[in-house]
């Protein structure tokens, strides 16, 4: 037996709006997106998902489930929390109950500490249901509130699968990870033509808030892929390094040995003016293709990831020599600031490998805040509570050594490659730094350049790496062969460390 929906004059069944939900609307306008229930069925492990709300809005304008998707499934066995547009049913924008569905899963997964897999879609309110989506204490408020209420206290990884407009753009940016399908996704304010009328600026949706801009100019983004599947893939792959909550650690598989076991002669080169690639140092450290970068498209004088050595999860945080040769600047700063609390939010151990000149300097970073764009690095990793070590590969200069976790900033172990060498500047730079007058009073080249050559070995003799083992700077010289292993050891040995009693547990800050 059939009953009729309440309210409806069409004499429509609840059999009959479940399966037109259920339907959902033509997806082939758009040929380059799966259908909303593709997208879960990629992403969720078969048969186990639970869905509320699926009749909303079928009394009133018989929109298939208002336009969202709401509910339970699980991935590998672990039950998550997901948000999906369907961008067939108006454009997955927000109205009042669609507000309401992702409001009531948000305070499910706040209050059972589920994950939460946003499968992001939408071109943002419904402009005809400003009153139900906008104002009130159940709008899109609301959402954001509880967004920020979850941050680091459950892993939140946004797939952003086409466009996030106007205040839904938020959505994104207040998640841990968004992974955006070039082509297709899109986070902007304020659309191309709406820019162009309040500031006289024209200009292109990719260009202003198009996948690769995000992920290699503004930061929003995390990393940029070719279709639906690749992306919802890659959280997947990323929630395996994460806990449940931050009541937990990273689950730990079986280890295995890297995929590159050898360390060539000059891999990391004892002239610190060669460049090299500090990917290749990693590759060395992880097990064989664990590695998963974190914004590898951004900022790329400095990388950031995950990786397993010996099935244990490690957050890495590494200057790259082979771009700007590794300083630090403003928005390097930035990113590695937001994955340093990331990892500190769900207890994953830190590996700091410096090869840094420092910050850099100058009227164009002076002006964009380098110093304050620092202490925020610094303040990320000196609060960190997780166990941090720090591997001198080579240069560690200026305060770009102190924001690469430091000794006084207290890391389980400080080590050092050989080839490493600690100090205020380069030696060249600190002879010219020191004695510019009395330099630039000698007129014989010969005699200047002999006198330079003297001041910077006395310099060199200062910074000896022997002596930074003798005074305890360092609290262990290790070959590159053996730093994998050593790693391996020291990171057992903190296995049990706790929190201080009582500390306030932090969400995890947007760039």
């Amino acid at each position: 037996m059939t009953r009729q929906l309440n309210g409806s004059t069409t004499g429509e069944t609840v059999r009959d709006a479940r399966a037109r939900a259920l339907a959902g609307l033509d997806p082939s306008r758009w040929p380059t997106k799966l259908p909303v229930r593709d997208r879960l069925a990629v992403l969720l492990d078969p048969g186990s998902w639970v869905e509320d709300g699926l009749l909303a809005n079928a009394g009133k304008d018989g929109l298939p489930a208002d336009g969202v998707l709401t509910g339970v499934g699980r991935i590998d066995g672990r039950p998550v929390a997901v948000i999906a547009h369907d961008y067939t049913v108006k454009a997955g924008s927000w109205g009042e109950l669609s507000c309401e569905k992702q409001i009531r899963i948000l305070e499910r997964a706040d209050r059972d500490l589920l994950p939460v897999v946003y499968l992001v879609d939408s071109a943002g309110g419904r402009l005809n249901d400003q009153m139900g989506f906008f104002p009130g204490r159940r709008g899109a408020s609301r959402i954001f509130h509880l967004q920020v209420r979850l941050s680091g206290r459950v892993p939140q990884l946004c797939c952003l699968l086409g466009p996030s407009a106007a205040g839904g753009a938020y959505m994104p940016a207040f998640t841990d990870w968004v992974g955006m399908v070039e082509g297709n996704a899109s986070m902007y304010l304020a659309s191309p033509r709406i820019a162009e009328k309040v500031t006289g600026e024209r200009t292109t949706l990719e260009e202003m808030g198009g996948a690769t801009m995000h992920a290699t100019v503004s930061g929003c983004g995390d990393e940029v892929f070719g279709t639906d599947g690749e992306a919802i893939a890659a959280a997947r792959l990323l929630l395996s390094y994460l806990p449940d909550s931050f009541r937990d650690k990273p689950a730990a598989v079986p280890g295995r040995a890297p995929e590159q076991q050898t360390w060539p002669e000059g891999l990391v080169p004892a002239d610190p003016n060669v460049s090299y690639n500090v990917l290749d140092v990693i590759d060395r450290i992880v097990d064989s293709g664990s590695f998963f970068e974190i914004k590898s498209g951004w900022a790329t004088e400095m990388v950031t990831g995950f990786g397993r050595v010996d099935g244990e999860v490690v957050g890495f945080v590494a200057n790259q020599p082979s771009v700007r040769s590794g300083a630090i600047f403003v928005d390097s700063a930035d990113k590695a600031a937001r994955f340093i609390t990331l990892c500190d939010a769900f207890n994953i151990p830190l590996v700091f490998l410096q090869d840094v000149p420092g910050f850099m300097v100058g009227v164009a970073v002076e002006r964009q805040g380098i110093i304050r764009h620092g202490a925020k690095l610094v303040t990320a990793m000196a609060s960190a509570e997780v166990p941090r070590f720090t591997v001198v590969l080579r240069k560690a200069y200026a305060a770009g050594y102190y924001a690469m976790c430091a000794p006084g900033f207290e890391p389980r172990a400080t080590l050092a490659l050989p080839t490493a060498t600690i100090g205020t500047m380069a030696p060249e730079a600190s002879v010219n730094a020191m004695y510019a007058n009395r330099i630039a009073a000698i007129e014989d080249p010969d005699e200047r350049a002999d006198f330079i050559a003297r001041r910077v070995a006395e310099q060199e003799a200062e910074m000896n790496l022997l002596r930074m083992g003798s005074d305890l700077v360092v609290d262990a010289v290790v070959e590159p062969a053996d730093l994998r292993a050593e790693l391996i050891r020291r990171l057992a040995d903190a296995s049990g460390w706790e929190r201080t009693p009582g500390r306030r547990h932090h969400h995890v800050s947007p760039v």
